[in-house]
């Protein structure tokens, strides 16, 4: 079975799309449509800005969205059987399975990053990777910590991204480098994404959501509160809200995909991330970049 995989933040460069604008009459069109629905010149930004405009909150999110969605609707025979993204890249998924317009989900996913950078602002919070320690270990010690600090991205296995209040993340790096971390290192992130600091985004977020149309997907989606395959729109509705203050399962995605029948993910959209990821998951499945 074929999987489609769509990249979060993080995956954005400069001159993203430039090409699909450029050969692609669809593309274009798509691309203006989202200048209007913004209210701003994003394609100006992502094709010709600098690294610095690039990564302004308003202008990631939909950048990292609009390249994943309008390189899925150039392809020849897009025909995916399930679907995933990683965090943002939930929100391309599904527009590439059907459960969310184009125009829908543009204006969720630019909502969302107003929301979370609001919720950024209300408290000084950050990120970690940690590198080479137990999931189970990660999880304690957050546990073990007062204050804030939650494992927020299961990556892949040995790659963990925790997340929360600032003094809490740097404490916790510092147990887990003596419980034998590889490395545990403070990410440069605006705030603590996937934990409970995002809690007023995720309030501001949830109404938006509600008050949009969601249609019945034409595959399942895996997604990242659940890791597991969805095609209930209430429930892929539920999860959705859910999933900015939720940890990302990314790594346990990848397995309930490929123990479902996946045999190729493809990724969609800046950047080979996800492949990277998928590799480290399992190195049987072939993974190819649109």
């Amino acid at each position: 079975m074929k999987a489609y995989v769509f990249p979060g933040q993080g995956a954005q460069f400069v001159g993203m799309g430039k090409d699909l604008y450029e050969s692609s009459e669809i593309a274009k069109e798509l691309f203006d449509k989202a200048n209007e629905i913004l209210g701003f010149n994003i394609t100006e930004i992502m094709f010709n800005g600098t690294d610095e405009e690039l990564k302004q909150t308003k202008v990631t999110q939909p950048a990292v969205f609009l390249h994943s969605v309008i390189l899925a609707k150039t392809l020849t025979n897009f025909k995916p059987e399930m679907v995933a993204g990683h965090s943002l890249g939930e929100f391309s998924a599904l527009v590439a399975n059907g459960t969310l317009s184009f125009e829908d989900a543009l204006q969720l996913v630019s909502k969302r990053a107003m929301a979370m950078q609001k919720a950024c602002e209300i408290t000084p919070s950050t990120m970690a990777a940690v590198l080479n320690l137990d999931d189970k270990v990660v999880e304690d010690i957050c546990a073990s910590i007062d204050g804030v600090v939650v494992a927020a991205n299961y990556n892949c296995p040995g790659q963990l991204v925790i997340s929360g209040e600032t003094k809490a993340v740097e404490l916790a790096c510092v147990k887990m480098k003596e419980a034998g971390a590889k490395r545990a290192l403070i990410l440069p992130v605006g705030g603590a994404f996937h934990s409970p600091m995002m809690e007023p985004a995720r309030e501001e977020l949830a109404a938006a959501i509600e008050a949009t149309t969601f249609n019945t997907p034409i595959c399942p989606v895996y997604q990242n509160v659940t890791a597991s395959a969805v095609s209930d729109a209430a429930a892929i509705k539920k999860n959705l809200i859910t999933q900015l203050t939720a940890p990302v399962r990314w790594t346990q995605s990848v397995q309930q995909m490929i123990a479902d029948g996946a045999t190729s993910f493809t990724e969609v959209g800046p950047g080979k991330v996800l492949m990277g990821l998928i590799n480290k998951i399992n190195k049987e499945v072939e993974t190819i970049k649109a």
